[in-house]
């Protein structure tokens, strides 16, 4: 006996005993004494979903980690991020009287990458000349509409593991030590950049360095690319400029000697103020039609994109209680063993109505279990990604349609899915508070052969 065969037999058996539990009373004990019109009779019905690959045009791109750099995957095609950055400007920070400019620089430092870690790339900062008030965060925005690109404030070669990293550690859930390594790269530019802060801050009132949104306006922030290499992406922990400069303490010293002294200000693109990733990916070879697979891939906007051809069971709808609705997509492993030079699986899949979509990302909605269900995280075992009961999904719409047939069409999204941990007495538990567009490189392609991408619906008759 096949093994699905075997499952559905448990379902069906799990399915009566839970309905005879809930039946049964003093004085009519147990389902086999009921009356044949009192009985629960259960049913199994298989639905092959129809997928193919799209590909939307832009993604709200929210995040606090931009991606950086550009690789080019034998499978999937290419992938180039870059970046605008704001920076926030913290109330105290301030130039000591007498401050001469020394040096400045900008520093993006990093902890994951993604392709050839070797590999030079090379990095090109430059100044953005106007303000992004008004622009929202979506890939499709061009920085250069942005950024004087009449040349770069500065360049610097890298590598994904450069030789320039510090030592770290945080505190683990079971309190234990973890140590890792944070990678950065050090850009310098003109000295003229701090030379502008200085003379601003000494106007009365510290000028536009007075606030936060003053100071956006009068420095919008820094653009960042790379300008050659395609090997590596990473994701920008921290983006930070550094303006060091020297002042004469006086009567500084120990001895009452005046002492000339550095001090530097520093500034950080935090969650305060804003970043805007751009994607650019190459993504015509996925967009062909397939019969056997579709495809998933971020940051590219890349989806699959299901049918759910509900008319086919309407009359079952009609005539029968839908109960349990069990839905698992499927991956195919890639056949490349080299963890460091291909693209993963996402870890979760946003399945969400294509009527539903627009707006979802951007008023930081949460799923529903109707219009949009989160899938688990995703599993290496099996290469699946299991969706919980979505019987709410068919049982809705047939409610909302009274009783007409219909078909439903949603996507399957990559997404980055935040959980925190909520104390509920003495214990505590994981609860979703976030769901954004994964702006992290992954890629993954869906079996959607027959007998894979399909749901298995339980029904029981009508009471």
């Amino acid at each position: 006996m096949k093994l699905k065969t075997i499952y559905k037999l448990l379902i069906i058996t799990f399915v009566t005993i839970l309905s005879v539990s809930c039946n049964d009373t003093l004085d009519q004990v147990g389902f086999t004494i009921q009356p044949g019109k009192d009985r629960l009779a259960v049913g199994i019905d298989t639905l092959q979903l129809q997928a193919r690959t799209v590909q939307v045009d832009s993604m709200f791109g929210e995040t606090n980690y931009p991606v950086l750099g550009e690789y080019a995957d034998p499978v999937f095609g290419s992938i180039k991020s870059e970046y605008i950055a704001e920076f926030y400007l913290p109330k105290g920070m301030d130039f000591k009287e007498g401050a001469i400019i020394d040096s400045v620089r900008v520093e993006v430092a990093y902890t994951s990458i993604v392709g050839d870690s070797i590999a030079p790339m090379r990095l090109s900062v430059y100044e953005v000349a106007k303000s992004l008030k008004g622009f929202a965060d979506y890939t499709n925005v061009d920085p250069k509409k942005f950024a004087d690109m009449s040349a770069p404030l500065g360049e610097q070669i890298f590598t994904g593991r450069n030789s320039t990293y510090r030592n770290r550690s945080f505190t683990a859930e079971d309190y234990s030590t973890v140590n890792y390594k944070e990678y950065y790269i050090n850009v310098e530019i003109p000295n003229s950049i701090g030379e502008s802060f200085l003379t601003e801050y000494k106007k009365p009132g510290n000028g536009k360095l007075s606030d936060t949104d003053t100071f956006r306006e009068f420095f919008p922030g820094l653009y960042f690319t790379t300008s050659f290499g395609n090997s590596t992406i990473l994701s920008a922990d921290m983006t930070s400029l550094f303006i060091y400069y020297k002042y004469n303490d006086v009567k500084g010293s120990s001895t009452g000697q005046d002492t000339i002294r550095t001090g530097v200000f520093k500034l950080n693109n935090t969650p305060e103020v804003r970043q805007i990733n751009h994607i650019e990916s190459n993504n015509i070879e996925l967009l062909k039609d397939n019969p056997t697979y579709t495809y998933i891939k971020s940051p590219a906007g890349v989806n699959t994109e299901l049918k759910f051809p509900i008319s086919e069971i309407h009359e079952n709808l009609q005539s029968k209680a839908l109960n349990l609705v069990n839905f698992t997509v499927y991956a195919l492993p890639d056949a490349s063993d080299n963890e460091m030079v291909k693209l993963s699986p996402p870890d979760y899949l946003l399945l969400i109505n294509k009527d539903s979509l627009n707006g979802f990302f951007e008023n930081r909605k949460l799923r529903d279990n109707v219009t949009s269900f989160l899938s688990e995280k995703f599993d290496a075992s099996t290469y699946s990604y299991k969706f919980n009961n979505i019987s709410s999904l068919i049982n809705y719409y047939n409610q909302a349609n009274d009783g007409e047939p219909y078909d439903l069409v949603y996507y399957l999204i990559p997404v980055e899915a935040t959980y925190s941990t909520v104390q509920q007495g003495y214990s505590s538990q994981q609860m979703l508070t976030k769901i954004q567009n994964l702006m992290w490189p992954t890629a993954t392609v869906l079996d959607k052969r027959e007998g894979s991408l399909q749901l298995e619906l339980i029904f029981s008759d009508l009471q």
